[in-house]
């Protein structure tokens, strides 16, 4: 039970790698909260697990400070926060994706980073502590064609989490990310263009482990990095990829 007593919010938590975050939580002793954009899925997996659900926009302040609120309302402190909400733009050179579609990425990868800081590091300070995981992507740090605004926004997400970390080093609040690569979530699709033998054989080619991703891989980062034993670990974005940016 290495997060027994710890409580938690998870964004983008009903399904993915959010889901399976939240499961890994749950099963080392977290009490946690899936915030979701989704607020059906959301429910539906809280249902299943007891815990909370609450339905949140990440890219609209107001709706980010309420999921705080109820969270603290709930559990009278949030120890860990991860920022796994994110989305991307459908596979195009990248001056064919649409204003809207970038709008979309920043608003939900990068804004959202800003938004939960706001709401939730003056608690995290407050009590000297606290740990923030950001759900980036190797696409962040190790570029492919067609997809350069998400990859863009998760190279961005790398570089805030190593900023965060030196900022809140000293009131004691930890802060790091993850890089996966594509797994087996409803992401796929759009990371490829298409979801076809041929496509899946290409990518997991690019992959030296040979194989996708899967929730319970990121999970299991994810408790590591957010429980004491890595207490001596901040500002570190951590590939769990089978080796893709070798």
């Amino acid at each position: 039970m290495r997060l027994s007593g710890k409580t938690a919010i998870i964004t983008g938590g009903a399904s993915g790698f959010g889901a399976g975050i939240v499961r890994k939580f749950v099963a080392e002793g977290a009490s946690v909260m899936i915030a979701d954009i989704n607020g059906a899925a959301a429910r539906a997996l809280a249902d299943e697990l007891g815990v909370l659900a609450q339905q949140v926009d990440v890219s609209r302040d107001e709706s980010v400070n309420a999921m705080a609120a109820a969270a603290l309302m709930a559990f009278g402190r949030v120890d860990i926060l991860v920022n796994n909400a994110g989305v991307t733009h459908m596979p195009a050179a990248l001056d064919e994706i649409s204003e809207a579609d970038f709008d979309r990425v920043a608003a939900v990868n990068m804004k959202s980073v800003y938004l939960t800081a706001r709401a939730l590091v003056p608690h995290m300070k407050a009590n000297r502590g606290g740990a923030i995981l950001n759900i980036a992507s190797t696409g962040g740090v190790s570029q492919r064609p067609r997809l350069t605004w998400y990859n863009a926004s998760k190279g961005w997400m790398i570089t805030a989490t190593r900023g965060m970390a030196v900022e809140l080093a000293p009131v004691g609040i930890r802060v790091n990310a993850i890089n996966p690569v594509a797994g087996e979530t409803p992401l796929l699709k759009s990371f490829m263009g298409e979801d076809t033998p041929e496509m899946r054989a290409k990518f997991l080619a690019t992959i030296p482990l040979g194989r996708f991703s899967t929730p319970e891989d990121i999970g299991n980062a994810a408790c590591f990095l957010c429980s004491d034993e890595a207490a001596m670990i901040t500002g570190v974005a951590l590939e769990v990829d089978g080796g893709r940016v070798i």
